[in-house]
Parts: C-alpha cells; sequence; structure tokens
C-alpha cells in the first residue's frame, strides 16, 4: 500500500522531554550529560529515528543557558560563517552534504577545535560508512558516535496516543490503525498530521474519526 508523505514541522521547540525515547536511552542520557566544550557528539541512524529532534533540543538547551549556536545542513547556503561567539556548532544531514559543503563542514570542525567550540553532528550512515573526504570522515567520528533506532509500532502507538491527550484529541484504535498503515511513521511527520487534523477537528466541530481523517486528507488534496 502506498504511504502518503507529510511535511514535517512541530508546533513546539524539540526538546529533551518531548523526545521519544524507545530503544535510544543511552544516547539521550549522552547528550543530556554532555559537558562542553568536548569531542564531538555523532548521531546516526533511519529517517525518524530523532536524529534532528535531538540535536535541536541541545542547541536549545544551549540557548537556554545563554550561548548561541550554528546550525548547518545540506541546504544550508554558502559560505558557511564562522562565529567564534557560538558555544555549539552543528551539522545535519551529513550524508547530504555536496563537496563545496564538505569542504565548508571541515573548516568548522577545524575553527571549532581551535576556539574549543562543541561540535555536534547527525546523518543516516555511521562516520565510517558516509561517502564525504576522508578529512571530515574522521573528525565526524572523533568522538561519541551514538546510533539511534526507528521506534517501534508500539513505541509510536504509544507517543500519538500522549500528543493527543495533550490537545485533548482522543484517537481511537482504528484511527492509529489508520494513521500507521496510510502515513509515513516518521513521528515528526505524524505529530505534524495530529497538529493539522486537531485544527480541522475543532474547525468541522467533530470528533477525530477515520471519516474526519480522509476527508480532511481529501480537501487538502484538493487544495495544493
Amino acid at each position: 500500500m502506498k504511504q502518503l508523505p507529510l511535511a514535517i514541522g512541530l508546533d513546539t521547540e524539540p526538546d529533551f522531554d518531548s523526545f521519544v525515547t524507545g530503544d535510544n536511552g543511552l544516547a539521550l542520557a549522552e547528550l543530556q550529560g554532555l559537558r562542553y566544550p568536548g569531542p564531538p557528539i555523532y548521531l546516526y541512524g533511519p529517517a525518524g529515528a530523532g536524529k534532528t529532534h535531538l540535536l535541536r533540543a541541545l542547541a536549545g538547551q544551549v540557548r537556554l543557558q545563554g550561548g548561541r549556536c550554528g546550525w548547518f545542513d545540506a541546504d544550508a547556503p554558502l559560505p558557511w560563517t564562522f562565529d567564534e561567539g557560538w558555544s555549539l556548532i552543528v551539522i545535519d544531514g551529513a550524508e547530504r552534504l555536496d563537496a563545496a559543503r564538505q569542504h565548508a563542514a571541515f573548516t568548522l570542525f577545524v575553527e571549532a577545535a581551535t576556539h574549543q567550540i562543541q561540535m555536534a553532528s547527525a546523518g543516516r550512515e555511521p562516520p565510517v560508512a558516509l561517502a564525504v573526504r576522508e578529512d571530515l570522515r574522521t573528525r565526524f567520528g572523533w568522538g561519541a558516535v551514538l546510533g539511534l533506532q526507528a521506534l517501534s509500532e508500539t513505541d509510536t502507538r504509544a507517543a500519538l496516543r500522549r500528543e493527543g491527550e495533550r490537545r485533548g484529541l482522543p484517537l481511537s484504535d482504528e484511527v492509529l490503525d489508520y494513521l500507521l498503515t496510510r502515513f509515513s511513521r516518521n513521528l515528526a511527520s505524524l505529530m505534524t498530521l495530529l497538529q493539522r487534523l486537531d485544527s480541522f477537528s475543532l474547525a468541522e466541530r467533530r470528533h477525530v474519526t477515520v471519516p474526519l481523517l480522509k476527508k480532511m486528507v481529501a480537501e487538502e488534496g484538493q487544495a495544493a
């Protein structure tokens, strides 16, 4: 059955408390206990495992402590300008960096080491399997390399129920079955869907049911 892609976006900034741990408790504990500046941190795992969530949570923690962060990924325009006032530099989507951005990323690692700034990066593959220049691959794998696992269906269901309860949006087993068989199981995407479904159910003044969900998807498809 074809799965429907959903745009990613949350109505609250990700933090450590909102991370659905699943089998990733060790990685979460490592990041929560991070004392920086220290060796680089690298997260890897499949799409939807929570890599970007944890990087954003780490950046949010730095900002709460009065620090500033530089955030870069494959879509960030060049040049990548370094700021020695940063407390943290993040590079997300390491596997998607082109040659020019690989050079820019390596330069950031050098500057971070010189100015004692924490580096945190993520990609779908561990550093040893990344198709990037060798000196950058070495930098990605210099410190702690933490693998993340995708959530099980049980954990995903539990996370969706909790989010529904937080929104005052009870989700029946029938609705959850429909969500998990018709849409991508990327948790961030599913949370975005709940956000839209919450607004749609309020506008329609109806409880959340499979027919209501189908109606929302159909209307969004017509508007696209």
